[in-house]
């Protein structure tokens, strides 16, 4: 357990590793890429998180903006603090976050690359959703209606697991 003394620096080194993150990331990123690439490199809880980015944002050292849901990325103010503040990091800290994050980095975006869902319309009618997510931005979306669950389940697993093989597909069937 933390004692007072330490809980200071604490908070200030965990804001100054979002901002890392950020810099890190050279690109706006969704709550859930920050909350995930922060949570795999950091000893940070999601509520400390919250409060981290809360604060960040109110002395706008990062931005948010909304396309279909909020992105962060650093401001010019949160560059210059970072640059200020960033040998509050121990070395070893440091190294560790470089390590983890390219390690976490490639993965979190691939995961949050390709999605699919299935909503109830009823009991024996679901919507299933696929998409593609690039740069933050749908390049591809197909919904369809499928009469059972296990009929959506199955959709949504084929399409977690061979989208990349799926979508040329499909974009071949239309354009011929």
């Amino acid at each position: 357990m933390k004692s007072d003394l330490e809980h200071p620096t604490t908070l200030a080194e965990d804001k100054i590793l979002i901002l890392y993150i950020l810099k890190k990331a050279n690109k706006p990123l969704s709550h859930k890429e920050l909350l995930e690439l922060t949570l795999a490199v950091a000893d940070i809880n999601y509520f400390y998180f919250e409060q981290f980015l809360s604060d960040l944002l109110e002395d706008h050292y990062i931005a948010q903006s909304t396309q279909n849901f909020d992105l962060y990325e650093l401001t010019d103010a949160g560059s210059q603090s970072l640059a200020l503040t960033l040998d509050l990091i121990p070395g070893i800290a440091k190294l560790k976050i470089d390590r983890q994050f390219k390690e976490n980095f490639d993965s979190i975006q691939d995961k949050f690359s390709i999605s699919a869902e299935y909503t109830p319309i009823s009991e024996k009618e679901f919507i299933v959703t696929c998409k593609i997510i690039e740069n933050h931005t749908d390049i591809f979306k197909l919904e369809t209606y499928v009469g059972s669950k296990e009929q959506a389940r199955q959709i949504v697993n084929q399409w977690n697991k061979n989208a990349s093989d799926i979508y040329p597909q499909i974009l071949n069937l239309l354009a011929n």
